[in-house]
């Protein structure tokens, strides 16, 4: 079994190097380029044998350079009691990220429809987990609806995948798109307590 570069020796200095080739490749592709590991190599201001041994092809790069998007919920404190106003505050949230990290999570999608190849960190679904955390209040008040399938439901109609839809190919703005996305979430969930 072989082991991983980073691994082995100095660990702290390895992972400042390769924090600084992933913000460099999350630069790039916010800037519309999609970065070899040279290019990383070159914003990163490292050079390119030292990055090709934490990266050994730009598919692992982009891989690396996914969002950091790791909160269980993005609700605070402060989140209001009823299911349709967390889900609106859910979904604005859920849509800043959608626009704030448009490159990497189209790049994260690209890579997520290559057949059978590694799937993106993005696959995980923590959407849908966000969607439901917002409809906690209808497990007690509407025990009757299937909570995770709705979620499943508003995550189809909004996120990366309908955000390209809509701007690529209906011709929205991002804002429309984005509006959009929020008010098919609440028409679902509106649908979903009739």
């Amino acid at each position: 079994m072989t082991v991983p570069y980073e691994a082995t020796g100095r660990h702290r200095q390895k992972l400042r190097t390769r924090d600084a080739l992933v913000a460099a490749a999350r630069a790039l592709l916010a800037r519309g380029a999609s970065p070899s590991v040279a290019d990383a190599a070159g914003e990163a201001g490292i050079s390119r044998t030292t990055a090709y041994r934490y990266f050994p092809n730009q598919r692992a790069l982009l891989l690396a350079a996914h969002p950091e998007i790791q909160a269980k919920s993005l609700l605070d404190d402060a989140a209001p009691a009823g299911p349709e106003e967390r889900l609106d505050a859910v979904m604005a949230e859920f849509t800043r990220i959608t626009l704030d990290w448009e490159p990497q999570l189209r790049t994260q999608l690209r890579l997520s429809l290559e057949p059978d190849a590694e799937q993106p960190v993005l696959r995980g679904g923590r959407a849908i987990g966000w969607i439901e955390d917002a409809l906690t209040p209808l497990r007690d008040s509407r025990p009757d609806l299937d909570v995770r399938r709705l979620a499943v439901a508003i995550r189809s109609a909004t996120g990366i995948e309908s955000f390209v839809w809509l701007t690529d190919i209906a011709g929205l703005s991002r804002s429309e798109a984005a509006a959009l996305m929020r008010d098919s979430a609440r028409a679902l969930l509106r649908d979903a307590l009739r």
